[in-house]
């Protein structure tokens, strides 16, 4: 499943379009971009977007390193990846330094992202998997299996034991330890972004297709990429028309995992 990235991770000088901000001009910044609990996202001058917080999980940055290496899907260039430990007991703050892709968004598109097969379930480097559909709550004494897994059944059941373990008043995940892996099985693992959303897609000034937001890229079975996609459409636009147009269909997969989705 490919080996993670050491940590810290800074390019080389010769790859920088100029130096790297400081964390000092990285807070500073008053571009944001995108702001909620625990992360930022700014653009520092003309070259630089940062994600930054103690929420931001530095898997992205790899995933994102992988697919400059082994893939032809477009991804923004990754400068550096590190974290700082704040005085005191404050979580460290991560960061994750990136290119600024000058660019349009747009909902027409037809670009097919080809992605990578392996035949273990999980996140880069062999680790588990860190989507809330496998977690039961933060504690350890809650949290179910969460991967990587060496099959769809195991996925099956981790999700199963995940909804049991929250609705332990509930019988349906019986029915779904009896049906879903009837429903769902027989898929290739592949690469998978985690959260195809129009939002996270961008077209560059040039008119390439770039992908942004890997955080919860890993290797799912075939049908979670069109599902999550689906799972996220608001049907308020015509995005729900060209998600077929860049991802192969799973509709039958759609229709249970945006049953298992929402429980």
């Amino acid at each position: 499943m490919g080996t993670h990235y050491p940590l810290p991770f800074f390019a080389t000088s010769d790859l920088l379009p100029a130096p790297l901000p400081t964390p000092g001009a990285i807070a500073a910044s008053q571009d944001i971009l995108q702001e909620n609990s625990g992360r930022r996202v700014v653009r520092v001058g003309i070259y630089f977007v940062v994600k930054y917080g103690a929420a931001v999980n530095l898997t992205e940055g790899e995933n994102m390193l992988f697919i400059k290496q082994f893939s032809k899907t477009s991804t923004p260039t990754v400068y550096a990846i590190y974290s700082l430990q704040p005085k005191g007991d404050k979580s460290p703050t991560n960061y994750i330094l990136m290119e600024n892709i000058q660019a349009n968004h747009e909902s027409n598109l037809a670009t097919c992202a080809k992605f990578l097969h392996l035949t273990t379930l999980g996140v880069l480097g062999k680790r588990p998997f860190e989507d809330s559909v496998f977690w039961a709550g933060d504690d350890a004494s809650c949290q179910v299996a969460s991967g990587p897994f060496d099959s769809e059944k195991q996925m099956l059941d981790a999700m199963d034991k995940k909804y049991s373990r929250q609705n332990p008043v509930y019988r349906k995940s019986e029915y779904y330890s009896r049906i879903l892996p009837l429903m769902l099985r027989g898929h290739a693992s592949i690469f998978t972004h985690g959260d195809f959303q129009r939002k996270n897609i961008v077209v560059a000034e040039d008119g390439e297709v770039v992908i942004i937001d890997w955080e919860a890229a890993g290797w799912y079975p075939s049908f979670w990429e069109y599902s999550t996609a689906m799972f996220s459409c608001r049907w308020d636009n015509d995005w729900h028309s060209w998600i077929p147009q860049i991802l192969d269909e799973h509709p039958n997969e759609y229709a249970w995992m945006d049953m298992v989705f929402r429980d």
